[in-house]
């Protein structure tokens, strides 16, 4: 099917800007790594951006084009126009699609490759819905300027925690609903300074432009108060890391009906059990744009809660999947567990689909849920229940995701090669380091 022509021209987001006094216009979109970036325009230009795009060299961002693809054109999506609470200046903030100068989807536009994965799932007679729980920490400085721990937070996992850092959190969360995010809960999280907000389930382009738009919030408002936010997935030796668990559904257009629910034990039904068998089939060939950083993989080891087998279960934390137990058919939803913070939500919810749809479209049957604890079984009895293993390195993670067809065409020739070439440079770049730990261990005794 061939791309469709972006035009944005509605006058609502025109209208809104000028009614709330809007004197500068943020428009964003993401490289391949879910970076942020931003082209500012005065607002009297809004008009005019809509119609018509704002040009920006393409060559100049990271990942996005080569130099013969410099000339590519934002195009704002009215239906993102918020009004930024935190700078002085009025300013609003608007998602944009990055286009040719023909007005066509650039194929390396992480949005785009959502948009794509959201019309395959039309397609199929689907909408896809997902409600990410973000953790992240809250981090002071010390008096040479490194991050460390907050130094009155005592607070462990949903403790009532009275340090500075929750008022901070509470303001966060005021200035995120004020954005328009649907904030669901708010808790502390397991180690001091860490945290976890979770929003609600929405369609999946809205969800990733949720993500997009907490990070980066998060970390504006943490500034403001002297501390650092951090998405990283293991700040902390011996700490908790932090992952972003993404609950997922499937309902029917028309009349919403959630596409998971069945009469089995789990509560699942066929479509539900066989979106869980795609997307634990291309587990490996989906880590490396859902735990994208040579540091995700110091978070997926073994001996913790986040996941590292390829299974499914209820009550198994340590699962890859997990099936919530819910009290009511329409909120029937499926956690998937090895996403971190730090990915591009475009592109990992894309992903995600693409692998469960996979599932569904070929009907691959789903293997028995393993309830007991797994870290404890040695390797012939993981293969003996038929259970595997995520990759435990990036360089791994790469090579997986080079061979799998259905992870490739989610992405679409130009992220997949961008992301490979980045994630390529970045392992060579991290294991050509010598580290401290190195230098105490052998400098001596060598």
């Amino acid at each position: 099917m061939a791309p469709t022509r972006i035009r944005s021209t509605p006058p609502d987001a025109v209208a809104a800007a000028r009614a709330a006094g809007i004197r500068h216009l943020d428009l964003q979109f993401t490289d391949v790594t879910g970076a942020v970036k931003t082209v500012t325009i005065p607002a009297d230009q809004l008009s005019s951006a809509l119609e018509h795009g704002v040009w920006f060299d393409g060559s100049s961002v990271e990942s996005v084009a080569r130099t013969a693809e410099s000339d590519m054109y934002l195009r704002p999506d009215p239906q993102t126009f918020a009004v930024l609470p935190w700078p002085e200046t009025p300013t609003g903030r608007m998602i944009c699609w990055v286009t040719t100068p023909d007005g066509e989807p650039y194929p390396g536009d992480p949005r785009g490759a959502l948009r794509r994965a959201v019309e395959r799932a039309a397609q199929l007679g689907f909408i896809y819905r997902v409600g990410p729980e973000i953790e992240f920490y809250l981090l002071e400085r010390d008096a040479t300027g490194r991050p460390v721990h907050p130094a009155h937070d005592r607070g462990g996992y949903f403790d009532l925690a009275t340090d500075p850092t929750v008022s901070v959190r509470q303001s966060m969360v005021d200035q995120l609903r004020d954005l328009g995010l649907e904030v669901n809960t708010v808790h502390h999280e397991l180690a001091s300074g860490q945290h976890e907000i979770d929003v609600s389930a929405q369609e999946a382009l809205r969800a990733a432009d949720d993500v997009l738009t907490l990070r980066y919030t998060l970390k504006a408002i943490a500034q403001r108060h002297g501390l650092t936010a951090t998405f990283m997935p293991k700040p902390f030796q011996g700490q908790p890391g932090s992952g972003m668990h993404v609950h997922q559904s499937l309902s029917r257009p028309g009349d919403g009906a959630n596409a998971f629910a069945g009469d089995d034990d789990y509560g699942l039904s066929d479509t539900a059990k066989h979106f869980i068998a795609g997307q634990l089939h291309h587990a490996a060939g989906m880590c490396l744009v859902l735990a994208p950083l040579v540091n995700s993989y110091k978070r997926l080891v073994r001996g913790f809660e986040a996941p590292v087998f390829v299974s499914w279960a209820r009550t198994n934390r340590g699962a890859l999947v997990r099936v919530p137990h819910v009290s009511r058919p329409e909120v029937t939803r499926v956690e998937l567990r090895s996403p971190d913070p730090s990915c591009n939500p475009y592109l990992a919810f894309a992903v995600m689909l693409r692998c469960g749809l996979d599932g569904v479209e070929h009907r691959l049957p789903l293997p028995p849920p393993v309830e007991e604890a797994l870290y404890g079984f040695d390797e012939v009895e993981l293969e003996r229940r038929n259970v595997g293993l995520l990759p435990d390195n990036l360089k791994d993670a790469v090579t997986a995701l080079e061979s799998d067809e259905v992870v490739l065409d989610a992405l679409g020739d130009t992220l997949a090669e961008r992301l490979i070439e980045v994630k390529q440079l970045e392992w060579d770049q991290y294991r050509s380091q010598v580290t401290p730990w190195e230098v105490e261990q052998f400098l001596e005794r060598s």
